[in-house]
């Protein structure tokens, strides 16, 4: 892939929305790992901790991208991220971590969290990336540092504007159906195919959107109904 070419520019865009929309959770873990520690050794715990992340991060996605060459990896990983997004939009996160008393605690409980709640945003990047490390590198320089810092704004406004959530899931849709139809055991089928290398990922895209909203909208008629009941008695 050349450098800034339209492809490598939507990749890019692609890899930042991902990385944005999938590690505001990983945001709210590195605040919540490093709340107890003094207010000068915060900032401390929350660089080096997301420096290690970052490293893992990158190492493992790069790997990842490789495992990604393998015929039938990519078909795997494609429906994989196809649930992924639809979870985004249906499933409720409680974030369960222990705030740690020193430095050294804060950056390894932030690693360690960092790299278990990552693996979506991993597989996510990698197929987005298209085998292009350069690209995996550049989005998580241009993200992280937006996430880190900008976490509670980032969080506030995806509770004010749902949409965000929607648009995130949508993109990681999107790069499931682009990575089922660059499948190589699907050449001459669907890889073959322009439209339905186009329709493919269209399909994908509306189909979680509107399967997880109407998922998540059933549970808040479900939890309306019970908190009206538990009223009524």
């Amino acid at each position: 892939m050349e450098f800034i070419t339209p492809a490598f520019v939507s990749s890019l865009l692609a890899i930042v929305a991902i990385d944005l929309v999938l590690a505001g959770d990983n945001a709210i873990v590195i605040g919540l790992a490093a709340r107890n520690l003094p207010r000068e050794h915060q900032r401390k715990a929350i660089i080096w901790g997301t420096v290690g992340a970052i490293i893992i991060r990158a190492i493992a996605t790069v790997a990842v991208v490789g495992l990604l060459k393998i015929p039938g990896l990519l078909f795997i990983g494609g429906l994989l991220l196809l649930w992924i997004a639809y979870k985004l939009i249906v499933e409720e996160k409680e974030h369960d971590i222990k705030p740690e008393k020193n430095v050294m605690a804060a950056i390894r409980t932030i690693v360690i969290a960092d790299a278990v709640m990552g693996i979506d945003n991993v597989l996510a990047v990698a197929g987005a990336a298209h085998g292009s490390f350069l690209l995996v590198v550049l989005g998580l320089l241009i993200s992280v540092p937006i996430v880190v810092w900008g976490s509670t704004l980032f969080i506030r406004l995806v509770e004010r504007f749902p949409i965000i959530l929607y648009l995130g899931a949508g993109v990681i849709a999107w790069t499931a159906g682009s990575m089922v139809t660059h499948e190589p055991y699907l050449k001459g089928g669907i890889a073959g195919t322009p439209v339905l290398g186009w329709l493919v990922p269209a399909v994908f895209t509306v189909g979680v959107i509107l399967l997880g909203r109407s998922k998540k909208q059933a549970a808040l008629k479900a939890s309306f109904r019970k908190d009206f009941e538990k009223e009524e008695k």
